[in-house]
């Protein structure tokens, strides 16, 4: 195609004699990787760029039509963006470390991790896909943390594969030469680069303190992996003591941490309790004297309005154990069990005959125990009554969070630096959110964080921290002095590296180091992504130049359900490393609903695969269907939506084909034949044309301003809405004058009327390839390639501007076509009234519109007069009656006074 003056030449290749969407995704794929179509081409100058952030899909196991609809959202921008004229850089990631991998790797294969053991080079696990089952622990075969990683490393290579077959089935134009992973080389230097610098920087620190902690992943779990369940228990109404046996009673759900307590707190400003302040009791069972304290977190009208303080129990014994710098007295192991040995803060004998009873037991066998011993003690005040209580849970697991004490990771947010969370809340407020009430859901975030990330987690598949630690004489490690590798050495795994200045033979001995066995949370791998994409700080001249042209990048579309994770873990990240924003805006889908309006999760088992509606609909249907939804709100599964969408995509082809045939013929060209065509604007002439070419201006500018504000949904239902009109009304009206058929009358249209409609057709149904390219990317390339041979894909052409459009409009109204559409309808009504063809004579006929619409109609009489087969008479009148008034209903402003029919055309016998 080539576009100067307006003027667009075509180039028309033999039409099929068929036309369907079913093989245009094979057809096109191949011609698009064979072409590079979306290959990203590296241009240096840094405006001419658009660079996304593509969120990297965890590889564990299928994807679900939530993933289709949301990438789909971010596919429409890359494709507009590149119609624009920028050169796209549209990277796509497999996010393959980390928790769901693990028990993917564990469920697939029936293993399990034991660090004991050896690798075994040949190692065979006991499966290879286990139909979904879950099996348990026991069932597992033990096996080395390397072998393990090595089934991680397979299942998620095949994992990706069959992802990477569906992205392209679906036509994201995403340039496959700049996929990545985040367990990957490049990836694990870019996080230990990133975490190195952070140290040397004191925003990342290590610390024994208490912290969430998962007993079935054996893990600590971040705020930002928190989730608020509500969970059965039962509330127990439990007396401490004071010297002279007087009882204080509280009210506590988890009596099995009796043991654990420092302290009774109550609110300063409860009556019931100010002349308790400062004294002491002793705890039932234990007989471990206890004072009664005030803090302002207790909660008057909760229980009895006295709560005991254990360490630890919750998140606000914590804060009262931090504020109130109470003792230290943990009895939860990490296995989720009670500790073995027999505290010694509890010194009388019987309380120690007591704990041991529960040592060893889960805190619901624990808490049997005590519950059993306070009603023999006479501690426990009636029975236990049933309650449901919010508990937080890691959100990948089935058991309410204990609070251990561990050393940990922490890398700076704002929790506990108050000049770094206004930092923080001012880089939310140079970000464009798209839609921007979703801005309130980070701030909301970033104010209320009471600690700094733990980045730290105690699982096997992931970037190793690449630290070792000395080793003193007496064998302990010394945490306090980590010894770290210079950056030239990333990546690395202190497991199997070893530090400069050591030998392997020093590892694990007095003298000597050991290696820190924790990983990276996958989120502080996952936070790093515009990083790891844009080749930072890479010091080859070509990964510079990548990084110069494409940093900070422009976009990161993802899901509103993790502001508060990736989103804001990314900014977090590039404000303490670039001292900027990683992009400049960020786009938030909403979820997908099943038809009863559920949220569709693989853990409610109500997903669908995306290969269904694919292969049923068409990955146009499909895309239609996640186009249509606007951004930040839900969306339910349509099939009705998706049927929609495949019709659109055959009436582009039909009506494409329909528009290149005509004149054909008459230039000594079959259909089936090559030819050339020149739309001029200057050709269109004819008022209806003009009014048609008007409208497509005005949904062209209404299209892009809507695309420049990433209001994908409303650019399509703009486009589609017209699409429609141009085809119904437009077409119909217009084609008898397109093929040059002489009028109802017998006189011979102009070659000027003609060529004009011809142009108008040209015109629009070319905008049209272009204007849905970005939506249905199959039907859009084939009818390009019907009429541009040779001149590329329409995924490289250039997005349609209103100036051609304008000038063959010559300021013509929109309207016009509107009014003629409207007085077609009212002749199409005659004969569905009357039973009979379409085809049908119209006799005489008058017509009376309102007076705005009079001029219009009278303009596109002769088209008007052709699309309804008026043979004789046609009158049009004004209305100047009552009814024409304010209150008039639209479907009556244009009505038939009179009409008469001819008679019905003969039906042709079939053969």
């Amino acid at each position: 195609m080539t576009e100067g003056n307006s003027i667009i030449n075509a180039q028309l290749t033999p039409l099929p004699d068929k036309v369907g969407v079913d093989g245009l995704e094979d057809k096109w794929r191949a011609v698009w990787d064979e072409d590079g179509t979306y290959k990203f081409r590296n241009t240096r100058d840094r405006k001419a760029v658009y660079s996304i952030d593509t969120p990297p899909p965890t590889v564990s196991g299928s994807l679900h039509v939530g993933h289709v609809f949301s990438y789909t959202h971010t596919d429409v921008i890359a494709r507009y963006k590149r119609m624009r004229g920028y050169d796209v850089f549209y990277p796509m990631g497999w996010d393959d470390n980390g928790l769901p991998t693990e028990r993917r790797v564990q469920n697939y294969y029936g293993v399990r991790v034991d660090v004991s053991l050896p690798y075994d080079p040949d190692f065979k696990p006991p499966f290879e896909g286990t139909d979904g089952k879950k099996i348990d622990a026991k069932d597992q075969v033990p096996i080395s943390r390397k072998n393990f990683i090595e089934l991680c490393e397979k299942l998620t290579a095949e994992d990706e594969k069959l992802f990477e077959a569906l992205w392209r089935k679906l036509g994201l134009s995403i340039d496959w030469s700049q996929t990545y992973h985040t367990i990957g080389q490049h990836p694990r230097r870019v996080a230990q680069k990133a975490f190195l610098r952070n140290l040397a920087r004191g925003e990342a620190y290590q610390q024994d303190a208490p912290g969430l902690w998962d007993v079935t992943f054996q893990t600590a779990v971040a705020q930002a992996e928190l989730e608020s369940r509500e969970y059965p228990g039962f509330y127990h109404k439990v007396a401490f003591r004071f010297e002279d046996g007087t009882p204080i009673y509280i009210e506590t759900t988890r009596p099995e941490l009796l043991a654990a307590c420092t302290s009774l707190i109550a609110n300063p400003n409860d009556e019931r309790y100010k002349q308790y302040f400062g004294q002491e009791v002793y705890s039932p069972l234990f007989k471990v004297k206890v004072p009664i304290l005030a803090h302002p977190a207790a909660e008057m009208d909760k229980g009895a309005g006295i709560a005991m303080c254990c360490t630890f129990g919750d998140v606000t014994d914590v804060e009262w154990w931090r504020d109130l710098k109470l003792p230290t007295r943990p009895i939860i192991q990490r296995n989720g069990r009670i500790v073995m040995d027999t505290p010694d803060w509890i010194e009388d004998p019987a309380g120690r005959e007591v704990f041991a009873e529960t040592a060893g037991k889960t805190t619901f066998s624990a808490r049997k125990v005590i519950v059993d011993k306070l009603r023999e003690s006479g501690d426990l005040d009636g029975e236990p009554t049933p309650t449901k209580r919010m508990t937080n849970f890691y959100e990948k697991g089935d058991k309410p969070l204990e609070i251990v004490t561990s050393r940990q990771w922490y890398l700076k947010n704002g929790g506990t630096d108050a000049k770094l969370n206004a930092e923080l809340i001012e880089r939310g407020k140079e970000l464009n959110f798209h839609p921007d009430f979703m801005r309130v859901r980070y701030e909301n975030w970033v104010h209320g964080l009471n600690g700094d990330w733990l980045i730290s987690r105690q699982r096997f598949f992931g970037v190793p921290f690449p630290l070792w630690y000395p080793v003193n004489a007496s064998g302990e490690p010394d945490y306090d002095h980590p010894i770290t590798p210079s950056e030239d050495r990333l990546p690395i795994d202190p497991t199997i590296d070893v530090p400069e200045g050591y030998a392997e033979s020093q590892r694990d001995v007095p003298g000597g180091f050991t290696a820190e066995k924790d990983i990276m949370d996958t989120w502080a791998t996952s936070s790093l992504t515009p990083q790891i994409v844009t080749h930072w700080a890479e010091p080859d001249e070509a990964s510079k130049a990548l990084f110069a042209s494409t940093f900070p990048m422009d976009l990161r579309p993802q899901g509103q359900d993790i502001i508060r994770t990736w989103l804001f873990s990314t900014v977090d990240r590039a404000h303490l490393e670039n001292k900027c924003l990683p992009w400049a805006h960020a786009t938030l889908s909403g979820w997908i609903l099943d038809p009863d309006h559920k949220k569709m999760s693989k853990s409610k088992g109500n997903v669908v695969v995306p290969n269904e509606p694919i292969e049923k609909f068409g990955a146009d249907a499909v895309r239609y269907w996640a186009a249509a939804a606007r951004l930040g709100l839900d969306a339910t599964y349509d099939i009705g939506q998706m049927k929609i969408g495949r019709r659109l995509a055959i009436k582009l082809l039909n009506a494409t084909k329909f528009a290149l045939a005509i004149g054909r013929e008459d230039e000594n060209h079959h259909v089936g034949e090559a030819a050339e065509a020149s739309w001029n604007p200057a050709d269109v002439t004819e008022p209806l044309d003009r009014a048609a070419m008007a409208k497509l201006a005005l949904v062209v500018r209404q299209a892009t301003e809507a695309l420049e504000a990433y209001e994908h949904s409303k650019a399509l239902e703009t486009i589609e809405s017209y699409f429609w009109q141009f085809c119904d009304d437009y077409i119909e009206l217009v084609k008898n004058r397109a093929y040059g058929t002489p009028d109802e009358q017998g006189h011979v249209l102009s070659e000027k009327a003609v060529k004009s409609a011809r142009t108008a057709l040209g015109l629009g149904l070319d905008a049209f390839a272009r204007l849905l390219a970005p939506y249905l990317p199959y039907a859009s390339e084939e009818v390009w390639s019907w009429m541009h041979a040779g001149s590329g894909s329409v995924h490289r052409a250039a997005w349609p501007v209103v100036d051609p459009y304008i000038e063959a409009a010559t300021g013509a109204s929109p309207e016009l076509l509107t009014w003629a559409g409207k007085a077609v309808e009212q002749l199409r009504k005659i004969k569905s009234e009357a039973k009979v063809s379409m085809k049908t004579p119209i006799l005489s006929v008058a017509l009376s519109a309102v007076s705005e619409g009079v001029d219009a109609i009278h303009a596109a009489l002769g088209d008007i007069a052709q699309a309804g087969r008026v043979v004789g008479k046609f009158d049009l009148v004004a209305k100047h009656t009552a009814e024409s008034a304010a209150e008039d209903a639209p479907e009556t402003e244009v009505t038939v006074e009179t009409s008469e029919l001819g008679e019905p055309p003969v039906k042709k016998p079939k053969k």
